[in-house]
């Protein structure tokens, strides 16, 4: 019986709440936590490679989510400085 990993569901937990908070208005945390998405992700899809733990396509999600979070993150903590 596989299982999903529990990395990969981190993962992808903390892309989505890292876009939550970025249009929350609090982009600095929104960037801490798309960041810690990609490793996370990274982590999940390692663990994926094992018969027994399924994930790996949340995981791919979880890093991309997390890389393009980071970009727009960094654009609201730039836009909050200069506004």
């Amino acid at each position: 019986m596989q299982r999903t990993g529990t990395l990969a569901i981190i993962s992808i937990v903390s892309a989505i709440a890292a876009y939550i908070a970025v249009f929350s208005g609090s982009p600095i945390l929104g960037l801490i936590l798309a960041i810690a998405a990609i490793p996370f992700g990274v982590f999940g899809l390692l663990m994926a490679a094992s018969p027994r733990v399924s994930g790996g396509i949340i995981s791919i999600f979880g890093i991309v989510l997390g890389g393009i979070g980071v970009v727009v993150a960094g654009f609201g903590a730039v836009g909050m400085v200069i506004f």
